[in-house]
């Protein structure tokens, strides 16, 4: 196979090489799944000496629809063109039977989870809403994603939306069905590729919703947010319970231990966001003061969500769902599966909120009455989130302040290094959330 992989690759939303220059990309493994499909694991270089492996789909003698035709088109090879084959309907429909009929081809294993149906002829269609996989939506049923990094071990979202959705947690999308890379001979070959899940069609995210409620406060100059026809409080109630419930089955299922604070960890992520973003050096020591307090601190941990936020929920007409159990985007899976404190999942919802309030008005922080609206709202969600998740568990983050605070922090400080590089323009938000947790 000879496509043009080194050309291809950079332009897809998925790749994570930007930051990288890239060597070479290379074809490493390609199974036949039928004459005019096949699945290829794609090794990237980096001339850093990094490298990444992903997953394609690639069709030939064919081509996708009109729309996808520059994303999906990969190139030429001889006489034939290849392209992405999850743009096709065809070819979508066609990996779904697979998993329907539990299907092996050389060593991916293809199954889905027992007593479930699958909408094998629903009609796909890839989702715009992802970043670092692709999913394809069968029309009100189903969604599969497609992991485009693949790395050999147990995926921590397949993981967890198993045992939550045997456990009937009613806070997750059933799980349905998966595909893997098997190996009969080297157990850390085995690789997860795919999933799917049940599809809440008439769910709306919950970074959508809340950001509607801060226009909508914004908007009245003369009332306060529990007047707003649009206040948010009563939901950010129900997401607290929703979030406690979903920790009380994985503590159940999975259990709990006890440890330390990960001070190592939290302090080294605060080194290296320090060298490079311009403005966190002032608030370092601080910082690093208090992540040093908490050095001999007993904690409970257990698994966690580990990247929750507001873009991670979805409401549906009957409940909060939480998706999308992967842990923090970038870090290697063995850290990704690795237990934590709920604190921390608490604390990536109330850095959510200040994002809600503070990201409409980040070019107008000169404007005192916006910032204390902004302030009113993040603190009134705040409390009705921490009451939610307190009602639901028997257990109030707040009385864990200053461990809460210091969560809060160290998801301040990656924040600040992702702004720093993606969004410059939003960086003054962690910073200025860093300032006030320091000086409280």
């Amino acid at each position: 196979m000879n496509l043009p992989w080194a050309e291809w690759l950079p332009r897809q939303r998925w790749y994570a090489g930007r930051s990288r220059e890239l060597a070479t990309a290379e074809p490493s493994h390609i199974v036949a799944l039928r004459d005019d499909l096949d699945l290829v694991l794609v090794d990237a270089a980096y001339t850093d000496g990094s490298a990444e492996r992903y997953q394609v789909i690639v069709g030939w003698n064919s081509e996708p629809p009109v729309e996808y035709n520059e994303i999906a088109t990969i190139g030429a090879d001889g006489d034939r063109i290849g392209f992405d084959a999850l743009y096709d309907p065809d070819a979508a429909a066609f990996l779904l039977s697979l998993i329907d009929g539990s299907a092996s081809r050389e060593d991916v294993r293809f199954g889905k989870e027992p007593g479930v149906t699958l909408p094998v002829k629903a009609h796909p269609r890839v989702s715009d809403a992802e970043q670092s996989n692709t999913s394809v939506i069968f029309e009100r049923d189903a969604i599969f994603k497609v992991f485009r990094r693949v790395s050999p071990g147990v995926n921590p979202d397949i993981e967890l939306n198993r045992v939550l959705g045997r456990a009937q947690n009613p806070h997750v999308a059933r799980l349905l069905g998966t595909y893997e890379l098997t190996s009969q001979h080297d157990a850390d070959a085995i690789a997860p590729l795919g999933m799917i899940t049940e599809y809440e069609a008439n769910a709306a995210e919950g970074w959508a919703m809340a950001t509607a409620s801060v226009r909508d406060l914004f908007a009245e100059g003369d009332l306060y947010a529990y007047e707003v026809g649009g206040d948010f409080a009563g939901e950010a109630h129900r997401l607290g319970e929703a979030v406690a419930s979903v920790h009380a089955t994985l503590a159940d299922t999975l259990g709990t231990s006890e440890t330390t604070f990960p001070v190592d960890t939290v302090l080294a992520r605060l080194a290296a966001t320090v060298a490079a973003v311009p403005g966190l050096d002032e608030h370092a020591a601080a910082v690093e003061q208090r992540f040093q307090k908490l050095a001999d601190q007993q904690i409970t941990v257990q698994r966690i969500h580990g990247d929750l936020h507001l873009g991670q929920v979805l409401r549906t007409p009957e409940s909060w769902l939480l998706i999308d159990f992967e842990g923090e985007p970038g870090q290697p899976l063995v850290e990704r599966r690795a237990p934590d404190s709920p604190l921390r999942d608490v604390a990536g919802v109330l850095r959510s909120f200040d994002y809600a309030a503070y990201g409409p008005i980040v070019d107008q922080s000169a404007d005192k009455q916006l910032a204390a609206r902004a302030r009113e709202w993040v603190q009134r969600n705040r409390t009705a989130f921490c009451d939610g998740y307190a009602a639901a568990s028997g257990v109030d983050p707040r009385d864990s302040a200053v461990l809460l605070a210091a969560y809060e922090l160290d998801k301040a400080v990656y924040e600040a290094g992702y702004e720093s590089r993606h969004r410059p323009g939003w960086l003054p938000i962690p910073l200025r959330s860093i300032a006030k947790l320091v000086a409280n």
